[in-house]
């Protein structure tokens, strides 16, 4: 339902945020950039790879979770790496043991990837479905990497994930959304968020998301990998933004033909 800008918030799980942005925090050339691109897209939530850090990082004076404000910012630790439901069942309790250590006891958060296909790194619906099922009666609050497949989005949220994050092109291409007819299927059907994650490559992209009624995007190599990643991290805030209030104004219908900007009847003022 749309809602008057003021109070146009993001609810996943027991957590409300007001940014529709979410970043990643891998690939940028160094920690200082990363941290720069964060603080100037405003984003809220960012996600970190489990397999990727120390497992204490309160021992590890070289941990970039260390130099993050975990008082603006919620972690989403991720399962990346994870080729099978077991593997990344043991990377999300990792997770959650690394959100205690930054001081977010109540952190369940994890967002699934299981990935057997090493050449076009395509998440894996029955691996997901199976992960997802025995992490929710966990407790955790899951939001699940898939390909853009309506029916599996339904199951996903039949059990109960906080969110369904469908690719919208291959992870890292940068193409954008390939496949507008399934995300919009999905978006349409959908009673949790949808979150488009993987193969936005520039801020239209995520504008295109949100102006179709995606509810949020997460991006990470569109930033890291620009020649100028915080003012692309600028973008693509400004970018989610613009395509949220496109969403909320709601677009005048199109037309295969032309109308006159100034009629000469009709007038109504």
């Amino acid at each position: 339902m749309k809602v008057i800008n003021n109070v146009d918030k993001l609810k996943i799980g027991h957590k409300i945020f007001n940014s529709r942005l979410m970043l990643g925090t891998g690939k940028y050339k160094s920690a200082a950039v990363a941290l720069n691109s964060i603080k100037l897209s405003a984003c809220e939530m960012v996600t970190v790879a489990i397999r990727r850090l120390p497992t204490d990082i309160n021992n590890d004076n070289s941990s970039f979770l260390k130099l993050l404000d975990w008082k603006k910012l919620w972690l989403l630790p991720n399962t990346a790496g994870s080729q099978t439901a077991e593997e990344a069942i043991r990377m999300a309790f990792l997770g959650h043991e690394l959100a205690c250590q930054i001081g977010q006891e109540d952190n369940f958060f994890v967002k699934l990837e299981v990935i057997s296909d090493p050449k076009y790194l395509l998440p894996d619906p029955i691996g997901t479905l199976k992960a997802a099922d025995f992490l929710i009666k966990k407790g955790f609050t899951v939001l699940p990497y898939i390909n853009a497949d309506p029916m599996l989005a339904l199951h996903l949220e039949d059990l109960g994930c906080a969110t369904v994050m469908p690719l919208g092109s291959p992870i890292g291409s940068g193409q954008g959304l390939t496949n507008l007819a399934n995300l919009k299927i999905i978006i349409e059907n959908s009673n949790i968020p949808v979150i488009i994650d993987a193969g936005i490559g520039k801020s239209s992209h995520a504008s295109l998301a949100l102006e179709l009624g995606a509810d949020a995007v997460l991006v990470n190599s569109a930033i890291a990998q620009a020649q100028e990643p915080e003012k692309m991290a600028l973008a693509m805030k400004l970018g989610v933004q613009a395509g949220r209030l496109t969403y909320l104004a709601g677009q005048m219908e199109e037309k295969n033909y032309a109308r006159a900007s100034s009629p000469i009847t009709q007038i109504s003022y």
